[in-house]
């Protein structure tokens, strides 16, 4: 079988190898080269998408493993199963958007495309590997290309924003880094498969004490923490996404975030599944108060941009309060947020990028009436608020309601009170509206020009897939169900405690 893992995650350096030898001042050149390095990702995603077979469970488009450091048995090891295919499939449209979202740049054209390319690599390669020391050289190649992205093309305070973002970033790698070296020292013949390291989990290995294992948990689970952002590890959060350009914005909400839930299911749970259950309460109490807080602190935002930042974090608590559960219903409810959650705060972000192009700044209060002004980018803006607060018919809804379920089950306390979080992101939301979009028109704006052709095309896939998974989500649930399935039912066998 044609190798599409390796061809998503390495093609796009070839691109940016391309970019590196085009002459100066080429820079439409630079821009099309990118665009057409991400559209055959795009291509691979999709046939990944039709080939991938609903029922299996087990690792498929498996490549490897083949020796790569045999000294130390470090493999290249590929593989996606229902976990990771839909955040391939995420990946690859992101990708392409954020090219074109990136259009307008003309600071340093080479080097932007170059860095966005490398930063795609990265993503690819995390959501791919299934050799833990591979998962860790991916994971560290993402972030000194969005470091730089953030510190030399975003706002006034990109530098600050930029050095929070690492260390915050680089203290997870540390702990991360850690956790794996122990695996390699303690497991059987000394392995990073993660696949390998599973099986060795089911005997409650390689660790043989319970501190340990619970020690080495909570510092994978520290690392990814700071990627979704749990509280109170997400403050580095509003300030890259303000800071950010919009583009790079749509990849950190769409994507990066995604890793951390990513890496906990992938990893936390599979490798240490006694003391996945022993800390589910946490998980489900960190998840409740990420959803609460967050909304609460989106809605006393004035700036658009750090609205929907905080309203990130709100939304990724279902995600937590979904894995906590250890049930079917709230594995699924997860992976099908983090998928809801990435297409739809996609839009989001690239509607504030469309009105802070013309008005040069994203102060809620100081617009008024937009929907007298550019009737079809507020009509665009209207569905995608909708999406965000969860109308039903529309795809986050879906993925709520199961995290819900499946939280209800174990912890009925936290997930009453995260109920609220529901009100509070439909109270944020149409306050916001309110105030940019009706009421009396600031005349200031009155000659601006409605959302253009380029803008539109970068936000109707997001529109397409928010609707068509809000009618009818089993097209995205039946690609990861009979995984999430497989993994309750082994962490089922241990007992739950509930609140």
């Amino acid at each position: 079988m044609f190798p599409y893992l390796s061809f998503m995650t390495f093609f796009p350096l070839a691109g940016a190898l391309l970019i590196a030898l085009t002459p100066k001042g080429k820079d439409n050149l630079v821009r099309w080269i990118a665009l057409l390095t991400t559209l055959p990702l795009l291509v691979a995603a999709v046939k990944i998408f039709c080939l991938f077979d609903r029922s299996l469970s087990t690792m498929q488009f498996v490549e490897g493993p083949y020796p790569w450091i045999s000294t130390f048995n470090i493999e290249y090891f590929m593989g996606i199963d229902g976990l990771s295919v839909s955040m391939i499939l995420l990946t690859a449209l992101v990708s392409t958007v954020a090219v074109l979202a990136s259009w307008g740049i003309q600071k340093s054209v080479k080097s932007y495309f170059a860095l966005l390319l490398l930063l795609f690599s990265g993503m690819f390669g995390v959501f791919s590997a299934l050799d833990f020391f591979l998962f860790y050289v991916f994971w560290e190649v993402m972030l000194l290309p969005m470091y730089f992205l953030i510190g030399i093309w975003g706002g006034p305070r990109r530098e600050y924003a930029a050095i929070k973002f690492f260390l915050y970033t680089l203290l997870g790698s540390v702990l991360m880094l850690l956790v794996m070296l122990s695996f390699y020292f303690y497991s059987e013949g000394h392995t990073f498969n993660l696949l390998l390291l599973a099986d060795q989990a089911k005997q409650l290995g390689p660790f043989t004490s319970t501190a340990f294992r619970h020690a080495c948990w909570l510092g994978l689970f520290i690392c990814f923490a700071i990627k979704v952002p749990v509280f109170p590890f997400h403050t580095w959060l509003p300030d890259a996404h303000v800071e950010a350009p919009t583009a790079i914005s749509v990849i950190l909400a769409a994507v990066l975030l995604k890793m951390g839930v990513y890496g906990i299911m992938r990893i936390c749970f599979p490798l240490f599944p006694d003391a996945s259950i022993y800390f589910s309460g946490m998980i489900a109490a960190l998840g409740m108060i990420n959803i609460v807080y967050g909304a609460l602190c989106a809605m006393a935002q004035k700036d658009f941009k750090k609205l929907i930042a905080y309203s990130s974090v709100s939304h990724m608590g279902f995600c937590l309060l979904g894995m906590s559960s250890m049930t079917a219903e709230g594995f699924n409810g997860t992976v099908l947020q983090m998928f809801n959650h990435g297409t739809i705060t996609a839009m989001l972000f690239l509607l504030v990028g469309v009105v802070y192009d013309r008005a040069h700044h994203r102060e809620i209060n100081g617009f008024g009436g937009m929907a007298t002004i550019m009737p079809r980018y507020s009509a665009i803006t209207t569905f995608a608020f909708f999406a965000a607060l969860g109308l039903p018919g529309l795809s986050g809804f879906v993925s709520e309601v199961l995290c819900f379920m499946g939280g209800f089950k174990n912890y009925p306390i936290y997930t009453i009170i995260s109920v609220s979080g529901v009100v509070l992101t439909a109270a944020y939301m149409l306050w916001a509206f309110q105030r940019v979009f009706l009421g009396a028109v600031n005349e200031k704006y009155k000659d601006f020009d409605d959302i253009n052709m380029r803008e539109v095309v970068t936000l109707v896939p997001f529109m397409i897939i928010v609707l068509i998974a809000g009618v009818y989500p089993k097209i995205a649930l039946d690609l990861f169900n009979s995984t999430m399935t497989a993994l309750s039912h082994a962490m089922g066998t241990l007992p739950v405690a509930g609140l």
